[in-house]
């Protein structure tokens, strides 16, 4: 009978649910034997609104006295249960599709987290739309205007055509039914249901919560001019409008929390946000906001509470009692430590970090429990737990139910982090002997004993000696021990800080401890720059100081002798840490700390251990346990950071980012596993400064970083762009694409496949040096932005960037072991030698020798247009693939046989092969073609009409344009026409004049003049006169510090696609950046209306008069897209309100459409320059190869090719002889003029 003589208060607070003591004593209920007889029904009419609460006292009871009334019994009888507590259902009618029927008992927004036999539906009586006298608005919002209880239903009277009015104890409600019929059926309903509710001898407090509320008050809600009593109450917020009605249970809605979130705004403010509506309350002070914050947080545990892991755990007995202070129905536990504790001492746990131990929930992290680990806290128990960790508690040290925060924090403390009352295992001490033990106790089932050794200080990812089964945990996966692989996996980043049995408080503290040299920069704000330059070498800077890392504080003192520290930092506010390169700060080994407040920490050591094992320690306090895996890597880079993806590009996410070399490793907020990119292989890399977004592009995905601290995304964006750039000097160090081919190698090869396979000579021919130079260190800075294009780069130059950069690279295409590919000397051999030989290359080398030898195929397939056979290419490639200096034919020998047995040597498919040849057939046909006959005029020779400073005929110039002209070289041509002298700062620009849009646009310098003429209308035509804006635009351009710029323009569209009026022009607000420019509504719109690419876009100046513009300085702008299967086009109109901001405005787009160079810098020697210069530079004044001769005479050649290119010019005289070079010379000089 001890336990029927149990007090009901000790029982509740052993059950978690002391909150329910006064609805007990209320009752008349004072002990366990006086609750024998109670139901679920009677419970929820006492106040216990909760099923599960309700479950867990009746199943409590049953168990202490088992004659107690049956749970399931009791739960049988649905007419017990009152009707508001069913969770409504939503339903559309037929006829309406907007309709939404709402009950008379509220409603709910989503279905309950968990079916429960507790809470079975009651069938709703009735439901229907109504017209409410006054009406409360027209809105059908899914929450109710008004809950009015059946109880508080004192008569129901018909009243004129259609009305009906609902009398309660305080006031009357009027409503209108849409005809008499549906009016008297609502008559009789409700009457019923009064008449029902009379009769039950008690009140039926379906919405008043007063009895076991969680907190009450009045909240502001905004919108509305005065405040509503709101109560939160178990899984639910009640609103009332006042006092009163609270009291008589007549309310205006209930808010199921199972689909809501909570979000402090501001000062006194924060919202309640639902699928359906926010819910924006603001709180009488500071204090009573974070009370009323904290009461709804866990209204939203409670709600989304599921009892299946705790039910399972609970089926060990000892599981059932807290391992440290036995507090009954314990509901969170250590998943790496194996022991279940109840929610006071959970707090203290967190305290400890994740290196320690890993707390979660039994209710609400759901996915963390997985069957294995289940079972691993069944196969333990606390008990057995406890007799390692507590096997040495003094009993007066041992925590009780009453223990308070401070006796817990101490003893959990002691327990765990300092093991203070552990049973030392024999081994302790004993590293070697420690790992041995783990090793084979593994693959046995005894994981009491595991944790034993591992809590010992046993090494999770030892080396086991077999390098088939390198780590206990593939021991454990190899002898299926399930249990013992899930403990090993929680426990591989825990921290063992403990090492020596006789260790006191202040040794162990000191053990996480060293001697570092720090130095804090002052706070960053605005915008957010460190100096870090001025760090260099000024050691005196750093001053020395003793830190100390505990309990998730990082402190720092004057010396290890102080108690007081001079100052120190939390670690859930570190964002970022950081590992600087050596010598990067004047220390040998330093990191950074970037914490929210934007200030940066900068720490140095003399010893690379003590660094690394600094920043795991530290990294470990702040990363979460779901990316925890980032912390096995070598990282330089780690931290947090908000991402999107072209799949949700409303909402950022967070992530936690690790950089590792040139692999930028993510755990993102919803995967479970880590993804990698690899930075070397991005398709796109791109900041956009202004929004703080870094752009990565990979094949199949997009990912957008943001940067909510300016001080350490600008850290990342660094860090990431060295990543994804060059590395070093060998092949595998280069910007590769996705099939491990250098981005150089593929760019070039493609375009001389394009346009260069029918040259003569290709790859023979030098380029010109300057530019062949300055296309090489593009690429090298950074590959992935040049492109190649006909008409701005030569065959011949490319051609000789693929080779110098061959020529150049560390270590050679073959690698450290090319002397074995030139000693092959039997023929028979040769080709399996050079097989087995190319399958030892790394990954790198393979694909690129793979691409490169296919190319040249190809073009010796094509010798008879570019008499470029297989012995020409293997004399040029040789020396420059081995890097030799051409003296012998060894190097060409290989490079010969590579070519000519391409299909055996590399598998090659025979028919990809000739699908290839085929399509590269067309493709020379097609511009065959597409070339003019013989006896024609050459390509880019046309003749047009230029007009000098205005359109008429004595100003009429007709001029040859080759297809490379420029239109600085026109102008430059028609000025020499005229013979008008230039001066210093005489701007003459060539213009294109649009006479029927009233528009006129200045050429860039550089541009084409061919395509501008063709696309020219009928109305259009070129004009060469002074640019009078361009000086005040250079000015300002050399002025302005930023790239982008934004403002207010009045905008007016062609037609209507947004929406916009065509009959004026309207203010909007215009960001023009680097890549797009962006319409906004006004200036404090958040989301763009429209976007376009800078490089799609033409700006002229000048409106049509007939538009009406409010001013007269204005810009026309047109859009073509980049799609060649559907050409779009837009016109639109931008009005500036002073010429100055018009010439601002334009001065930008033209600097951004061309990097910056608006005008040359030396403009009248450039003029010089074009005067010397043919028009036609198509193969300049470069000396040629010998194509055909004796091998000595190649060889020769290619030798002084490759000691010397500029030299190559003294070949060509030194054989004067050489009828096939005088021939071949006098042929190509025949072209060129």
């Amino acid at each position: 009978m001890s336990e029927s003589s149990q007090s009901v208060a000790e029982w509740l607070n052993g059950l978690r649910l002391d909150q329910y003591c006064s609805v007990f004593q209320e009752a008349g209920l004072g002990t366990l034997w006086e609750c024998q007889d109670l139901s679920s029904a009677q419970l929820q009419r006492m106040g216990v609104a909760l099923p599960g609460h309700r479950k867990r006292i009746l199943g409590s009871l049953h168990k202490l006295l088992p004659s107690a009334a049956g749970m399931e019994e009791d739960e049988e009888r649905e007419e017990d249960k009152p009707v508001a507590r069913e969770r409504t259902k939503f339903r559309r009618t037929a006829d309406d599709g907007n309709s939404i029927y709402l009950p008379n008992t509220g409603h709910v927004s989503a279905p309950p987290p968990r079916e429960d036999p507790a809470s079975t539906s009651v069938p709703v009586i009735k439901m229907g739309w109504l017209y409410k006298n006054p009406p409360q608005g027209c809105v059908r919002d899914i929450y109710s205007k008004r809950i009015i209880p059946t109880v508080s239903i004192t008569g129901v009277v018909n009243v004129g055509e259609q009305k009906f009015e609902v009398v309660t104890h305080n006031r009357t409600f009027l409503f209108r039914a849409e005809s008499d019929s549906e009016r008297s059926e609502w008559v009789t309903v409700l009457k019923s249901c009064v008449g029902v509710s009379h009769a039950r001898t008690s009140l039926d407090m379906t919405f008043n919560p007063c009895v076991s509320y969680e907190m009450k008050g009045y909240l502001e809600l905004r919108g509305l001019r005065s405040k509503l009593y709101t109560v939160v109450c178990a899984d639910k917020v009640f609103l009332y409008k006042n006092t009163e009605d609270y009291r008589l249970g007549i309310g205006i809605t209930s808010i199921d929390m199972n689909v809501g979130n909570v979000k402090e705004v501001d000062r006194r403010a924060f919202d309640l946000t639902t699928p359906y509506r926010i819910f924006s309350f603001v709180a009488d002070t500071d204090q009573l906001k974070d009370q009323w914050v904290e009461a709804m947080r866990n209204s939203i545990a409670e709600a989304l509470s599921n009892y299946e892991v705790a039910e399972r755990i609970w089926a060990e007995p000892s599981n059932q009692m807290c391992a440290d202070c036995s507090t009954a129905k314990p509901e969170w536990a250590a998943i790496n430590l194996a022991v279940v504790f109840c929610k006071r001492c959970a707090g203290e746990h967190r305290g400890l970090g994740q290196s320690i131990s890993k707390v979660r929930s039994l209710k609400m992290d759901k996915k963390v429990w997985t069957d294995d680990l289940i079972q691993l806290f069944l196969a333990l128990g606390n008990e057995r737990a406890n007799q390692f960790w507590a096997a040495n508690v003094p009993p007066s040290e041992a925590l009780t139910l009453n223990s308070s925060s401070e006796e817990r924090r101490r003893f959990i403390a002691a327990k765990y982090r300092e093991g203070k009352y552990r049973r030392y295992h024999p081994l302790f001490g004993n590293q070697r002997e420690l790992n041995n033990a783990l090793c084979i106790n593994v693959q046995s089932s005894d994981v009491c004993e595991t944790l034993a050794l591992v809590f010992c200080g046993a090494d999770v990812s030892c080396d086991t000696g077999d390098p088939e089964l390198p780590s206990p945990i593939a021991l454990a996966q190899h002898h299926r021990q399930n249990l013992q692989v899930e403990f090993l996996m929680q426990n591989r980043n825990t921290g063992v800080h403990i090492r020596d049995r006789f260790y006191n408080d202040i040794s162990i503290l000191r053990l996480l401890t060293f001697d570092l040299l720090t130095y804090r920069t002052p706070e960053v704000r605005g915008e957010g720059c460190c100096r870090q330059g001025a760090l260099h070498d000024r050691l005196h800077e750093f001053s020395r100081r003793w830190c100390v890392l505990n309990d998730g504080n990082f402190s720092y003192y004057e010396s290890d002798k102080n108690a007081t520290p001079n100052g120190g930092l939390k670690m859930k506010e570190i964002v970022c840490l950081a590992v600087s390169p050596p010598e990067t700060h004047g220390y040998d080994y330093t990191f950074e700390l970037y914490s929210e407040a934007e200030r940066l920490y900068l720490f140095g050591t003399d010893n690379p251990e003590a660094m690394r094992e600094w920043v795991k320690s530290i990294a470990k306090s702040f990363i979460p346990a779901g990316a925890e895996d980032l912390l096995l890597k070598d990282f330089v880079r780690i931290g947090r950071l908000r991402y999107k993806d072209r799949l949700n590009r409303e909402m950022s996410r967070l992530g936690w980012f690790c950089l590792v070399g040139s692999s930028l490793h993510i755990r993102l907020e919803e995967h479970t596993t880590d993804e990698t990119i690899d930075l070397q292989k991005l398709l796109e890399l791109s900041i956009q400064p202004e929004n703080e977004v870094l752009v990565l592009v990979e094949r199949g995905r997009t990912l957008y970083i943001e940067g909510e601290r300016k001080l350490d995304f600008q850290g990342w964006a660094a860090a990431i762009q060295r990543a994804a750039g060059s590395s070093g000097d060998t092949l595998s160090q280069q910007q590769l694409t996705e099939a491990d081919i250098p981005v150089i190698v593929e760019r070039c090869i493609h375009f001389t496949t394009q346009y260069g396979l029918t040259s003569e000579g290709i790859y023979r021919k030098s380029g010109v040096n300057s530019k062949i130079a300055a296309l090489l260190e593009e690429f090298r800075r950074n590959a992935r932005c040049v492109w190649l294009k006909e008409g701005e780069h030569q065959v011949d130059d490319v051609s000789n960037v693929l080779k110098r950069f061959f020529r150049d690279i560390e270590e050679g295409l073959f690698g450290l072991d090319a002397h074995s590919w030139l000693s092959a000397t039997d023929e028979s051999s040769r080709i399996c030698q050079y097989r087995l030989l190319f399958s030892n290359l790394p990954r790198v080398n393979q694909a690129t020798l793979r691409a490169l030898v296919n190319h040249l195929y190809c073009v010796q397939r094509f010798a008879d247009l570019n008499q470029m056979n297989l012995h020409n290419l293997a004399i040029v490639f040789g020396p420059t693939l081995f890097q030799a200096d051409g003296k012998d034919y060894s190097a060409g020998r290989v490079i010969e046989d590579l070519i000519q047995h391409y299909v055996t040597i590399f598998d090659v498919n025979e028919q990809q092969l000739k699908k290839q040849l085929d399509e590269i057939t067309y493709i020379i046909k097609l511009r065959d073609n597409l070339a003019p006959k013989a006896g024609t005029v050459r390509v880019g020779d046309f003749i047009c009409t230029v007009y000098l400073e205005e359109k008429k005929e004595t100003a009429e110039q007709h001029v040859k344009i080759p297809a490379t002209m420029t239109a600085a070289e026109l102008t430059f041509e028609v000025l020499d026409r005229r013979k008008i002298s230039v001066r210093e700062k005489d701007y003459w620009c060539c213009f294109e004049v649009n006479e029927k849009e009233e528009m006129e646009r200045p050429l860039h310098y550089q541009e084409k003049v061919l395509p501008i003429f063709h696309s020219l209308g009928i109305d259009s035509h070129l004009l060469v006169k002074k640019h009078f804006s361009m000086e005040a635009m250079l000015v300002y351009l050399a002025s302005k510090v930023e790239v982008s710029k934004h403002g207010m323009m009045k905008f007016r569209e062609e037609r209507s696609l947004l929406g916009l009026s065509t009959g004026s022009f309207n203010d909007r607000y215009f960001i023009l950046t680097s890549t797009s420019l962006r319409l906004y509504k006004e200036v404090r719109s958040n989301r763009p209306e429209r976007e376009w690419l800078v490089k799609c876009l033409k700006v002229y100046h000048g409106i049509k008069k007939k538009l009406r513009p409010p001013t007269c300085w204005g810009l026309t702008v047109v859009y073509e897209s980049e799609k060649h299967e559907k050409q779009e086009r837009q016109q639109w109109y931008l009005c500036c309100d002073t010429q100055n901001e018009m010439r601002e405005w334009f001065a930008t787009f033209m600097s951004i459409q061309n990097g910056g160079r608006v005008w040359p810098a030396e403009w009248l020697k450039s003029r010089a320059a074009s005067r010397s210069a043919p028009l036609d530079a198509r193969f300049g004044n470069v000396s040629l190869i010998p194509l055909r001769g004796s091998e000595n005479e190649m060889r020769n050649s290619v030798a002084a090719f490759t000691a010397d290119p500029l030299a190559v010019s003294l070949i060509s005289q030194s054989q004067p002889g050489s009828a096939n070079h005088t021939a071949n010379h006098a042929a190509l000089c025949s072209q060129t003029h």
